[in-house]
C-alpha cells in the first residue's frame, strides 16, 4: 500500500529515495509530496523491491524521466538484504542519468524522533543478528536540519549491552524520511556519505582461497 504524506522539503526536486536495511522502503517526493510504499518483511528484499518502485511512482504520477535525484540508504544493514535496495538505487540513478545521493539509514531513524522535539538527542539500535547490534548516536539538528551523528555506526556485542536514556528500535527505516534528510543536504549544499553499504563486518560468504600449487 502507497501512503501519501504532506509538508516534506523536496527542494524543487524530484527524487526518489530506496532502502533495504530494515525491511525494504521506496518513496517518491514531487511538489512537497511524498508517497511511500514499505514491506516489512525482514526477507525477500529482491522480490518487493520493483513493485514498491513501480507504485510510488504510478502513486506520484512521476515518469522516471523527470527524476534529479536517487537517495540511497546506506546502511548500516544485513549484507544479504541491504546490498538490494543499494543496486536498486544505483541501477536506477543509472537508468535516468540522475545522480546518486547516499545517506546513512540511520540518519532517517534520528530524524524522525528528534524533530518531534520527544528528546534532544537519540541513539538508533538496530538488530545485527549474530548476538550483535548496530548503534549509532546523535545529538539534535545541525543547522541544516539534519541530525548530527556524534557515534557510530558500530557494532555491539548484545550480552552486555547498556541502553541510553533516549533510544529507538525501529521497525523499518522510512525511505520518506530518507528523501528529507537528502532534501535539506541538498538545500544547504552539503555533501553527501560515500557511496559504500555499511556492512560493519564482512559477509559471512567469502570467495575460497586460491589452491596452493605443489610442486614436483
Amino acid at each position: 500500500m502507497v501512503v501519501e504524506i504532506e509538508a516534506q522539503e523536496t527542494s524543487g526536486h524530484v527524487l526518489v529515495a530506496f532502502d533495504s536495511s530494515l525491511g525494504s522502503s521506496v518513496a517518491v517526493c514531487r511538489d512537497g509530496r511524498v508517497w511511500q510504499a514499505s514491506s516489512d518483511d525482514p526477507r525477500g528484499h529482491a522480490e518487493v523491491i520493483g513493485t514498491l518502485l513501480d507504485e510510488s511512482l504510478k502513486a506520484a504520477g512521476v515518469n522516471p524521466k523527470d527524476v534529479t535525484g536517487v537517495v540511497s540508504g546506506v546502511g548500516p544493514g544485513p549484507f544479504t538484504g541491504l546490498r538490494v535496495g543499494i543496486a536498486a538505487a544505483q541501477t536506477f540513478a543509472l537508468g535516468v542519468a540522475a545522480p546518486l545521493l547516499p545517506v546513512k539509514s540511520h540518519d532517517a531513524a534520528a530524524l524522525e524522533v528528534i524533530e518531534t522535539g520527544a528528546a534532544a538527542s537519540v541513539r538508533v539500535v538496530q538488530d545485527a543478528k549474530r548476538r550483535e547490534l548496530f548503534v549509532s548516536d546523535y545529538a539534535a539538528l545541525d543547522w541544516a536540519g539534519v541530525p548530527v551523528l556524534t557515534g557510530g555506526p558500530r557494532i555491539e556485542a548484545r550480552e552486555g549491552y547498556e541502553p541510553a536514556d533516549h533510544e529507538v528500535w525501529p521497525e523499518r527505516v522510512s525511505a520518506a524520511k530518507l528523501l528529507q534528510v537528502a532534501a535539506r543536504r541538498l538545500a544547504a549544499g552539503a555533501t553527501f556519505e560515500a557511496p559504500e553499504a555499511l556492512y560493519l563486518r564482512q559477509p559471512d560468504v567469502k570467495a575460497p582461497a586460491a589452491v596452493k600449487r605443489v610442486s614436483s
